[in-house]
């Protein structure tokens, strides 16, 4: 079920304990069933606690979530998704659409107080502001998918909706643009597809 533990000889370059490799990493998969056990509010709290300090350019931090807690809500979504996505969704105790904020740039006095003038500068190029918002708040994604497991908890990442019908839903004044659907809970009963394989080394990295 799990990738195989790091080699021992990589073991001495590394500063986190395998426990957390495992959990985070190694042995962390995308869960496609989940049980009914909740998740309090306040472990929906601590995983934004840990999510939002990761680095994006010029700490914009254009992502936004959205946590769907209650049946009511959750019904309003699954149409928005692919049919093969929905009762995976159906079967988590919450579900997170994480999206991000067209205005982001309005924050920027406070959260770049050094640099206040970055606001009109993105500002005043439409298209490079909508860039930037995207790159910044995917990088963010990443980091909410591996918070979400920090706090022992499966992570179902999908991009198989409609993001127009789900901004109509929850969005509708516009600010906001979804942009991926996460699961999040306990895993349920056969909760893993295989294992896929991954890219070694050789292929993927080169050093000059």
């Amino acid at each position: 079920m799990n990738t195989p533990p790091t080699p021992d000889l990589y073991e001495d370059h590394l500063v986190l304990a395998a426990e957390a490799r495992r959990l985070l990493f190694t042995g962390a998969r995308t869960a496609n069933s989940f049980t009914d056990e909740p998740v309090p509010d306040e472990t929906l709290r601590a995983i934004w606690e840990l999510a939002k300090w990761p680095p994006t350019s010029a700490n914009t931090n254009p992502m936004r979530v959205l946590f769907l807690r209650t049946g009511h809500a959750q019904e309003r979504l699954i149409p928005h998704l692919a049919e093969g996505n929905r009762a995976k969704s159906t079967s988590a105790p919450v579900i997170a659409v994480l999206a991000y904020d067209t205005q982001y740039s309005e924050h920027i006095p406070r959260l770049l107080p050094f640099m206040p003038e970055l606001k009109e500068a993105l500002e005043a190029d439409p298209v490079g502001h909508q860039e930037h918002a995207r790159f910044n708040s995917a990088l963010q994604a990443g980091y909410f998918l591996l918070s979400v497991r920090a706090a022992g908890l499966a992570a179902g990442p999908l991009g198989g909706f409609d993001s127009e019908g789900v901004d109509k839903e929850f969005f509708p004044d516009g600010r906001l643009r979804s942009f991926l659907v996460v699961n999040i809970g306990k895993p349920g009963d056969n909760p893993w597809f295989e294992r896929l394989p991954r890219l070694d080394y050789e292929e993927a990295v080169s050093c000059l």
